[in-house]
């Protein structure tokens, strides 16, 4: 929980600097390559691939810089699927898929009726009995992130892909959440928690 607020602290405080813009034109022809798993348009039917219509900018950005730096050898964030196709991009090639994609719509999700009064409770409020904090902390009421503080929009997203994320964090085969934020909290989740908060905050729109 402490990470969890310095983090909070420090992200929302750089608010101000000023972030490379891409071309979202150059960015829908760069993003040819991307089709195949993500869509044309960033809304692949795979569920195992995340959706990237809607996403911000700045954590596209952030995701493809630490692909990256992990397939080069460096801190970052590792994945046999994604690193090769990072290691090319160029910092443009980067700024041009994230504005393109950024700006896409997301399709929707449903929420299941069965998870919605349990996933609300968790995604709202939390449990302080293990310390578990409110999703919506960071992720907002509606699940759309914050774009300055690189904290990712969840809505619309695959559910089967939000589930194995978090499922990553838990085990810390992904690791590169700042401070370990998400490790700290995917960590105190049950299997069935997991399921439910995959499937709810899926849905917020």
């Amino acid at each position: 929980m402490k990470n969890l607020v310095i983090t909070l602290a420090l992200m929302v405080g750089v608010t101000g600097m000023a972030q490379a813009k891409g071309d979202a034109a150059a960015g829908q022809t760069k993003s040819a390559v991307c089709a195949a798993c993500h869509g044309p348009d960033g809304n692949g039917p795979a569920d195992i691939y995340p959706k990237l219509a809607g996403q911000h900018a700045s954590y596209i950005k952030k995701q493809l810089v630490e692909l990256k730096a992990a397939a080069s050898g460096a801190t970052g964030r590792a994945s046999p699927i994604m690193g090769p196709m990072a290691l090319p991009l160029s910092d443009q090639d980067m700024d041009d898929l994230a504005a393109y994609f950024s700006g896409q719509q997301i399709t929707p999700v449903a929420v299941p009726d069965e998870v919605v009064a349990e996933g609300k409770a968790l995604y709202m409020g939390g449990d302080m009995s293990r310390g578990l904090p409110a999703c919506a902390a960071c992720h907002g009421p509606r699940g759309v992130g914050v774009e300055q503080a690189k904290y990712p929009s969840l809505s619309g997203q695959h559910p089967a892909y939000i589930k194995a994320q978090l499922e990553g964090f838990r085990a810390a085969t992904r690791d590169n959440d700042p401070n370990g934020m998400m490790r700290d909290v995917a960590k105190k989740l049950t299997d069935h928690d997991i399921e439910v908060l995959s499937k709810y905050v899926a849905g917020l729109h």
